[in-house]
Protein backbone atom coordinates (compact mmCIF):
# COMPACT_ATOMS: atom_id res chain seq x y z
CA UNK A 1 0.00 0.00 0.00
CA UNK A 2 1.20 3.33 -0.54
CA UNK A 3 0.57 6.41 2.20
CA UNK A 4 1.17 9.86 3.01
CA UNK A 5 0.37 12.55 5.26
CA UNK A 6 -1.22 15.69 4.10
CA UNK A 7 -0.46 18.77 5.40
CA UNK A 8 -1.99 20.45 8.64
CA UNK A 9 -0.80 20.52 12.01
CA UNK A 10 2.50 19.56 13.09
CA UNK A 11 2.65 15.91 11.88
CA UNK A 12 0.17 15.85 9.01
CA UNK A 13 -2.71 13.95 8.31
CA UNK A 14 -2.45 10.29 7.45
CA UNK A 15 -4.04 9.04 3.90
CA UNK A 16 -4.03 6.42 1.64
CA UNK A 17 -2.96 7.04 -2.13
CA UNK A 18 -3.65 4.89 -4.78
CA UNK A 19 -1.17 2.68 -6.57
CA UNK A 20 -1.62 5.27 -9.93
CA UNK A 21 -1.04 8.33 -7.29
CA UNK A 22 -3.99 10.30 -8.61
CA UNK A 23 -6.27 9.44 -5.40
CA UNK A 24 -6.41 9.29 -1.79
CA UNK A 25 -9.02 8.47 0.92
CA UNK A 26 -8.96 9.51 4.73
CA UNK A 27 -7.52 6.93 7.10
CA UNK A 28 -8.29 8.76 10.72
CA UNK A 29 -10.49 6.34 11.54
CA UNK A 30 -7.78 3.95 11.77
CA UNK A 31 -4.95 6.18 12.61
CA UNK A 32 -4.91 10.29 12.73
CA UNK A 33 -1.17 10.21 11.73
CA UNK A 34 1.61 8.33 10.34
CA UNK A 35 3.74 8.21 13.15
CA UNK A 36 0.43 6.68 15.33
CA UNK A 37 0.18 4.10 13.12
CA UNK A 38 3.76 2.69 12.99
CA UNK A 39 3.49 3.03 16.88
CA UNK A 40 0.50 0.61 16.36
CA UNK A 41 1.76 -1.68 13.53
CA UNK A 42 0.82 -4.98 14.06
CA UNK A 43 -3.20 -3.39 15.06
CA UNK A 44 -3.43 -1.20 12.20
CA UNK A 45 -2.00 -2.55 9.37
CA UNK A 46 -4.22 -5.11 7.83
CA UNK A 47 -7.30 -1.99 8.14
CA UNK A 48 -5.05 -0.16 5.79
CA UNK A 49 -4.06 -2.40 3.74
CA UNK A 50 -8.12 -3.36 3.80
CA UNK A 51 -8.47 0.00 2.64
CA UNK A 52 -5.87 0.63 -0.08
CA UNK A 53 -8.19 -2.32 -1.56
CA UNK A 54 -11.25 -0.61 -1.45
CA UNK A 55 -9.59 2.45 -2.99
CA UNK A 56 -8.68 0.62 -6.30
CA UNK A 57 -12.25 -0.79 -6.26
CA UNK A 58 -13.31 2.82 -5.68
CA UNK A 59 -15.46 1.38 -3.05
CA UNK A 60 -14.76 4.06 -0.28
CA UNK A 61 -14.95 7.54 -0.90
CA UNK A 62 -11.58 9.25 -2.23
CA UNK A 63 -10.49 12.58 -3.66
CA UNK A 64 -7.91 14.31 -6.27
CA UNK A 65 -4.31 13.32 -4.44
CA UNK A 66 -1.87 16.16 -5.35
CA UNK A 67 1.41 15.52 -4.54
CA UNK A 68 2.09 19.21 -3.34
CA UNK A 69 -0.21 18.89 -0.39
CA UNK A 70 1.93 16.29 0.53
CA UNK A 71 3.92 16.96 3.83
CA UNK A 72 6.75 14.26 4.46
CA UNK A 73 5.30 11.21 5.21
CA UNK A 74 6.81 11.89 8.63
CA UNK A 75 7.02 15.50 9.25
CA UNK A 76 8.91 15.19 12.31
CA UNK A 77 10.51 11.76 13.46
CA UNK A 78 11.91 10.43 16.68
CA UNK A 79 15.20 9.74 14.47
CA UNK A 80 16.93 9.96 10.80
CA UNK A 81 20.25 8.23 10.36
CA UNK A 82 22.02 8.27 7.16
CA UNK A 83 24.07 5.21 6.10
CA UNK A 84 27.27 4.73 3.42
CA UNK A 85 25.55 1.95 1.51
CA UNK A 86 27.56 3.42 -1.67
CA UNK A 87 31.02 3.33 -1.08
CA UNK A 88 31.53 4.19 -4.41
CA UNK A 89 29.85 7.69 -3.57
CA UNK A 90 32.12 7.86 -0.25
CA UNK A 91 35.39 7.19 -1.60
CA UNK A 92 34.68 9.79 -4.26
CA UNK A 93 33.53 12.94 -1.87
CA UNK A 94 36.61 11.95 0.24
CA UNK A 95 38.83 12.75 -2.63
CA UNK A 96 37.30 15.74 -3.60
CA UNK A 97 38.23 17.36 0.04
CA UNK A 98 42.18 15.39 -0.06
CA UNK A 99 41.03 12.35 2.61
CA UNK A 100 41.98 8.93 1.70
CA UNK A 101 38.95 6.25 2.13
CA UNK A 102 39.16 3.95 5.04
CA UNK A 103 39.64 0.08 4.34
CA UNK A 104 37.12 -0.31 7.14
CA UNK A 105 34.58 1.73 5.20
CA UNK A 106 34.13 -1.67 3.16
CA UNK A 107 33.19 -3.69 5.75
CA UNK A 108 31.96 -1.26 8.60
CA UNK A 109 28.75 0.99 7.66
CA UNK A 110 29.60 4.73 7.85
CA UNK A 111 26.56 6.56 9.57
CA UNK A 112 25.76 10.02 11.35
CA UNK A 113 22.80 11.59 13.01
CA UNK A 114 20.51 14.11 11.30
CA UNK A 115 17.90 16.85 11.98
CA UNK A 116 14.66 15.19 11.63
CA UNK A 117 12.42 17.51 13.63
CA UNK A 118 11.72 19.52 10.74
CA UNK A 119 11.71 17.61 7.61
CA UNK A 120 10.57 19.01 4.38
CA UNK A 121 8.05 17.81 1.81
CA UNK A 122 8.19 16.97 -1.75
CA UNK A 123 7.21 20.29 -2.81
CA UNK A 124 8.82 22.52 -0.43
CA UNK A 125 11.34 25.18 -0.84
CA UNK A 126 14.90 24.18 0.58
CA UNK A 127 15.93 27.53 2.09
CA UNK A 128 19.54 28.16 2.26
CA UNK A 129 21.13 31.30 3.62
CA UNK A 130 24.11 31.77 1.37
CA UNK A 131 25.19 29.88 -2.01
CA UNK A 132 28.99 30.11 -0.47
CA UNK A 133 27.78 27.57 1.54
CA UNK A 134 27.89 24.86 -1.38
CA UNK A 135 24.66 23.77 -1.81
CA UNK A 136 24.30 19.93 -3.07
CA UNK A 137 21.52 17.66 -3.39
CA UNK A 138 22.07 13.64 -2.82
CA UNK A 139 19.37 10.98 -3.84
CA UNK A 140 19.04 8.52 -2.17
CA UNK A 141 16.47 5.56 -0.72
CA UNK A 142 15.43 5.33 3.01
CA UNK A 143 13.37 3.23 4.99
CA UNK A 144 10.99 4.16 7.90
CA UNK A 145 11.21 1.36 10.64
CA UNK A 146 8.94 -0.70 13.80
CA UNK A 147 10.77 -1.02 17.00
CA UNK A 148 13.48 -2.71 16.62
CA UNK A 149 15.54 -3.86 20.10
CA UNK A 150 19.22 -3.07 20.90
CA UNK A 151 21.42 -5.64 19.26
CA UNK A 152 19.17 -6.73 16.72
CA UNK A 153 20.46 -8.86 13.97
CA UNK A 154 20.15 -8.21 10.28
CA UNK A 155 17.17 -10.63 9.45
CA UNK A 156 15.60 -9.06 12.73
CA UNK A 157 15.51 -5.54 11.63
CA UNK A 158 14.76 -6.27 7.76
CA UNK A 159 11.46 -8.07 9.39
CA UNK A 160 10.67 -4.01 11.04
CA UNK A 161 10.86 -2.22 8.06
CA UNK A 162 7.74 -0.85 7.44
CA UNK A 163 7.95 1.91 4.42
CA UNK A 164 10.36 2.79 1.86
CA UNK A 165 10.80 6.58 1.09
CA UNK A 166 12.81 8.53 -1.45
CA UNK A 167 15.18 11.47 -0.13
CA UNK A 168 16.66 14.61 -0.84
CA UNK A 169 19.57 14.39 1.68
CA UNK A 170 20.81 18.39 1.03
CA UNK A 171 24.46 18.69 1.64
CA UNK A 172 26.30 22.36 2.18
CA UNK A 173 29.49 20.66 1.10
CA UNK A 174 31.97 24.15 1.82
CA UNK A 175 31.03 23.38 5.55
CA UNK A 176 31.41 20.11 5.29
CA UNK A 177 35.53 20.18 5.54
CA UNK A 178 35.54 22.38 8.69
CA UNK A 179 33.29 20.47 10.43
CA UNK A 180 34.50 16.95 10.37
CA UNK A 181 38.06 18.46 11.28
CA UNK A 182 36.86 19.10 14.20
CA UNK A 183 36.44 15.16 14.83
CA UNK A 184 33.10 15.35 15.90
CA UNK A 185 30.69 15.00 13.09
CA UNK A 186 28.04 16.98 10.75
CA UNK A 187 25.53 19.94 12.28
CA UNK A 188 25.67 22.74 10.31
CA UNK A 189 26.43 21.15 6.93
CA UNK A 190 23.29 18.85 6.92
CA UNK A 191 20.24 20.81 6.64
CA UNK A 192 16.68 19.44 6.80
CA UNK A 193 15.82 16.70 4.52
CA UNK A 194 13.74 16.40 1.92
CA UNK A 195 10.85 13.29 1.47
CA UNK A 196 9.05 11.79 -1.42
CA UNK A 197 5.21 12.67 -1.10
CA UNK A 198 4.40 8.63 -0.66
CA UNK A 199 6.01 6.26 1.38
CA UNK A 200 5.46 2.48 0.21
CA UNK A 201 5.29 -0.38 1.92
CA UNK A 202 8.04 -3.17 0.41
CA UNK A 203 5.36 -5.73 -0.63
CA UNK A 204 4.29 -2.86 -2.65
CA UNK A 205 7.66 -2.73 -4.83
CA UNK A 206 7.48 -6.25 -5.78
CA UNK A 207 10.41 -8.20 -6.81
CA UNK A 208 12.54 -4.75 -7.06
CA UNK A 209 12.80 -5.28 -3.26
CA UNK A 210 14.48 -8.33 -1.87
CA UNK A 211 17.17 -8.82 0.19
CA UNK A 212 16.89 -5.57 2.17
CA UNK A 213 17.78 -3.32 -1.22
CA UNK A 214 15.45 -1.91 -4.43
CA UNK A 215 16.54 -2.77 -7.52
CA UNK A 216 15.66 0.04 -9.96
CA UNK A 217 17.05 3.03 -11.26
CA UNK A 218 17.05 6.64 -9.09
CA UNK A 219 15.56 9.60 -11.33
CA UNK A 220 18.15 12.78 -10.57
CA UNK A 221 17.45 15.85 -12.33
CA UNK A 222 18.49 19.50 -12.01
CA UNK A 223 15.89 22.54 -13.78
CA UNK A 224 15.01 19.95 -16.18
CA UNK A 225 18.45 18.33 -17.28
CA UNK A 226 18.93 14.66 -16.10
CA UNK A 227 22.07 14.38 -13.51
CA UNK A 228 21.78 10.38 -12.75
CA UNK A 229 20.00 7.53 -13.52
CA UNK A 230 21.87 5.16 -11.27
CA UNK A 231 20.65 1.43 -10.66
CA UNK A 232 19.61 1.38 -6.60
CA UNK A 233 20.22 -2.50 -6.16
CA UNK A 234 23.77 -2.33 -7.96
CA UNK A 235 27.06 -1.75 -5.61
CA UNK A 236 25.09 -1.07 -2.46
CA UNK A 237 27.95 -2.54 -0.11
CA UNK A 238 25.43 -2.55 2.97
CA UNK A 239 21.84 -3.94 2.42
CA UNK A 240 19.20 -2.16 4.81
CA UNK A 241 19.61 -4.92 7.39
CA UNK A 242 22.89 -4.38 7.49
CA UNK A 243 22.66 -1.06 7.87
CA UNK A 244 19.40 -1.18 10.62
CA UNK A 245 21.64 -3.92 12.35
CA UNK A 246 24.47 -1.20 12.83
CA UNK A 247 22.63 1.52 14.23
CA UNK A 248 21.08 -0.75 16.51
CA UNK A 249 24.18 -2.57 17.67
CA UNK A 250 23.93 -0.56 21.26
CA UNK A 251 20.64 1.39 21.19
CA UNK A 252 16.77 0.38 20.72
CA UNK A 253 15.55 2.09 17.29
CA UNK A 254 12.16 3.09 18.12
CA UNK A 255 8.92 2.83 15.63
CA UNK A 256 9.23 5.99 12.82
CA UNK A 257 13.09 5.79 13.10
CA UNK A 258 14.16 7.01 9.42
CA UNK A 259 17.42 5.33 7.48
CA UNK A 260 18.97 6.52 4.35
CA UNK A 261 21.16 4.66 2.28
CA UNK A 262 23.31 7.10 1.57
CA UNK A 263 23.75 8.73 -2.08
CA UNK A 264 23.52 6.35 -4.41
CA UNK A 265 26.01 5.41 -6.86
CA UNK A 266 27.40 3.16 -9.95
CA UNK A 267 31.07 3.29 -11.28
CA UNK A 268 31.32 2.40 -14.91
CA UNK A 269 31.51 -0.76 -16.00
CA UNK A 270 35.21 -1.05 -16.30
CA UNK A 271 35.58 0.14 -12.50
CA UNK A 272 36.26 3.77 -13.23
CA UNK A 273 33.79 6.09 -11.99
CA UNK A 274 30.49 6.77 -13.44
CA UNK A 275 30.48 8.94 -16.77
CA UNK A 276 27.97 11.52 -17.07
CA UNK A 277 24.46 11.04 -18.20
CA UNK A 278 25.32 13.00 -21.66
CA UNK A 279 28.41 10.48 -22.46
CA UNK A 280 26.09 7.44 -21.99
CA UNK A 281 26.96 7.31 -18.72
CA UNK A 282 24.35 6.41 -15.43
CA UNK A 283 25.57 9.82 -14.25
CA UNK A 284 24.79 10.69 -10.66
CA UNK A 285 23.10 11.73 -7.70
CA UNK A 286 24.78 14.73 -6.19
CA UNK A 287 26.98 17.16 -7.77
CA UNK A 288 29.79 16.22 -5.53
CA UNK A 289 30.52 13.31 -7.70
CA UNK A 290 30.15 14.73 -11.00
CA UNK A 291 32.85 17.76 -9.93
CA UNK A 292 35.18 15.08 -8.33
CA UNK A 293 34.93 13.30 -12.00
CA UNK A 294 35.19 16.23 -14.24
CA UNK A 295 38.47 16.72 -11.47
CA UNK A 296 39.82 13.30 -12.10
CA UNK A 297 39.16 13.22 -16.08
CA UNK A 298 39.76 16.63 -16.97
CA UNK A 299 41.99 18.76 -14.20
CA UNK A 300 39.22 21.15 -13.39
CA UNK A 301 35.41 21.36 -11.90
CA UNK A 302 33.37 22.39 -14.52
CA UNK A 303 29.61 22.31 -12.66
CA UNK A 304 28.69 24.39 -10.22
CA UNK A 305 27.03 23.85 -7.09
CA UNK A 306 23.10 24.37 -6.82
CA UNK A 307 21.80 28.00 -6.51
CA UNK A 308 19.04 29.73 -5.80
CA UNK A 309 16.12 29.28 -8.21
CA UNK A 310 17.05 25.49 -9.10
CA UNK A 311 15.25 23.17 -9.09
CA UNK A 312 15.94 19.57 -7.84
CA UNK A 313 13.55 16.68 -9.46
CA UNK A 314 14.39 13.17 -7.86
CA UNK A 315 11.75 10.17 -8.60
CA UNK A 316 11.69 6.31 -9.12
CA UNK A 317 9.93 4.54 -11.74
CA UNK A 318 9.01 0.59 -12.43
CA UNK A 319 10.18 -1.27 -15.28
CA UNK A 320 7.49 -0.14 -17.06
CA UNK A 321 7.72 3.45 -16.77
CA UNK A 322 4.94 4.30 -13.70
CA UNK A 323 6.37 6.55 -10.97
CA UNK A 324 6.23 4.82 -7.23
CA UNK A 325 6.36 7.04 -5.03
CA UNK A 326 5.82 10.56 -6.48
CA UNK A 327 8.52 12.94 -7.17
CA UNK A 328 10.45 14.97 -4.85
CA UNK A 329 10.89 18.67 -6.56
CA UNK A 330 12.68 20.99 -4.29
CA UNK A 331 13.71 25.17 -5.09
CA UNK A 332 16.71 26.01 -3.45
CA UNK A 333 15.69 29.61 -1.81
CA UNK A 334 17.22 32.05 -0.01
CA UNK A 335 16.63 31.51 3.88
CA UNK A 336 14.90 34.46 5.73
CA UNK A 337 16.78 34.49 9.14
CA UNK A 338 15.82 35.57 12.56
CA UNK A 339 15.72 39.40 12.61
CA UNK A 340 14.33 39.64 8.80
CA UNK A 341 18.04 39.20 7.04
CA UNK A 342 19.81 36.19 4.62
Amino acid sequence: MKLASLKGGRDGRLVVVSRDLTRATEASTIAPTLQAALDSWDQVAAPLADLAESLEHEAVPSFRFHEHDAAAPLPRAYQWLDGSAYVNHVELVRKARGAELPASFWTDPLMYQGTSDSNLGARDAVPVASEEYGIDCEAEIAVITGDIPAGADAATCIAAIRLVVLVNDVSLRNLIPGELAKGFGFLQSKPPTAFSPVALTPDELGPAWSGGKLALPLLTSINGRMLGCPEAGEEMTFDFGTLLAHAAKTRPLGAGTILGSGTVSNRDPDGSPGRPVAEGGRGYSCLAEQRMVETIRDGAVRTPFLRFGDIVRIEMKDRKGHSLFGAIENRIEPQLLAGGGR
